[in-house]
């Protein structure tokens, strides 16, 4: 018998899904999207229309995939591809995400001196150490709880644009005209979004957490030939399709924050989320600049464990090696060790002197880059019927995830050509 659809239904199917559109809003989305917004202005609100059904389309199909065949998306390749071609991907996957949380603990530190912290550096190191501590001592369930309301600092951008009181017809108009991108930076700014918002660490991310929700139930995934049951995949569509739409409706306010004021007041060069921050206060007042600086802070709590964890699982079932937040140090050392290698070289790239807001905003350029190239993989694995045991994505998803492929690639294309 099927679950009716109630309200209490869509709050106990909060879980995976919604962490993963959250930790999609990190320090790296939000310099993304306070770019786009300081230097186009309003022109590209509507791409948050764009990517929240192909983001949920892609998150759909990786999360199909982690339930279906007991394995993340790094096992899941490997059963289609050769394990050279899977442990580069894995390698990328690795440098990208160090640089981005390199970057994002920039801002965090930024964000904790603002608020009446000590000096950024201390701060980097204090929140780096911190976050791997605490995930090596804590297991997934305490994990998953914790990145649930982590996700609730996400408002803080959502209300900052209402307190600017803005011309909602002219932003409705904006909204829904979208227009051909002009110019080499609109078409880099536009690959730059799509490569944060539809990012492969959330699909690594993504089908690792089914995993970790099947284990955390008490199923043996390696043994496991049970069907997902017609409700789970409801309740994780459900999931899915809420994490997506908060994740769009939080970049859209803040492409809309940064149009409002720092566009129109002709910033267009953003260098720091401290800048960012601090050139907010005097446009926008002190609560939005306090709900901005708090919201950085938040948002890189909830995504390091994220991109650590995504290249843990990517190097973990490329190697076979033993893997998961439940399990503890002494089980699972190779992937807790790649984990902590991530984020201690992110620690340590903070005091050679990048500069944070360009590197968050070239890491997500690069993710738009290789982003479609292991869209086609997901796409191979999700269509095999042996690989999927006769239980492939819906029909509109893959149709949806497949043209979410082909405008990655046209966009960064556009972005070689014009």
């Amino acid at each position: 018998m099927r679950k009716p659809f109630t309200l209490r239904r869509v709050v106990e199917a909060i879980g995976p899904g919604v962490t993963t559109g959250a930790a999609d809003d990190d320090p790296s989305g939000v310099a993304t999207y306070t770019i786009a917004g300081a230097q186009l202005g309003t022109s590209l609100l509507w791409t948050a229309w764009l990517t929240w059904p192909l983001m949920a389309a892609v998150q759909m199909m990786c999360a199909r995939i982690g339930m279906v065949t007991g394995m993340g998306l790094a096992g899941a390749l490997r059963q289609k591809f050769p394990r050279w071609t899977i442990a580069l991907a894995s390698l990328a996957l690795l440098v990208a995400n160090t640089i981005n949380i390199s970057a994002d603990l920039a801002g965090m530190a930024d964000g904790a001196h603002m608020l009446g912290g000590g000096p950024p550096g201390v701060w980097v190191v204090v929140f780096g150490l911190g976050i791997c501590l605490a995930t090596v001592r804590l297991r997934y369930a305490q994990i998953a709880g914790v990145l649930k309301w982590l996700a609730l600092v996400l408002f803080a951008y959502v209300i900052t644009a209402f307190i600017l009181k803005p011309h909602w017809r002219e932003v409705v108009g904006a909204s829904f005209s979208p227009s051909w991108p002009r110019g080499h930076l609109m078409w880099a700014t536009l690959v730059a979004i799509l490569g944060t918002t539809i990012s492969p660490y959330l699909f690594f991310w993504q089908a690792g957490q089914e995993v970790e929700e099947q284990k955390a139930m008490g199923r043996r995934i390696a043994t496991r030939t049970r069907r997902p049951t017609q409700d789970e995949v409801i309740d994780r569509r459900i999931d899915i399709t809420l994490g997506t739409l908060f994740s769009n409706v939080v970049m859209f306010f803040i492409i809309l924050t940064a149009a409002l004021t720092f566009h129109k007041a002709g910033i267009t060069e953003i260098s720091s989320t401290k800048q960012a921050a601090e050139a907010l206060r005097p446009l926008a007042g002190d609560m939005a600049y306090w709900l901005f600086t708090l919201g950085i802070v938040g948002t890189g709590l909830l995504a390091i464990p994220t991109l650590a964890g995504s290249a843990a699982y990517a190097f973990a079932e490329t190697f076979h090696w033993a893997y998961g937040l439940d399990n503890k140090l002494r089980q699972a050392r190779a992937f807790y060790a790649v984990f902590v290698f991530s984020t201690v070289v992110g620690i340590a790239m903070d005091f050679i002197g990048i500069d944070p807001m360009r590197a968050l905003f070239w890491t997500a350029v690069v993710n738009g880059l290789l982003a479609p190239f292991l869209l086609v993989g997901i796409l191979l694995v999700a269509t095999d019927r042996k690989i999927m045991r006769d239980q492939l994505s819906s029909k509109l998803t893959r149709v949806v995830a497949t043209i979410a492929t082909i405008l990655m690639f046209g966009a960064a294309i556009g972005m070689f050509v014009f």
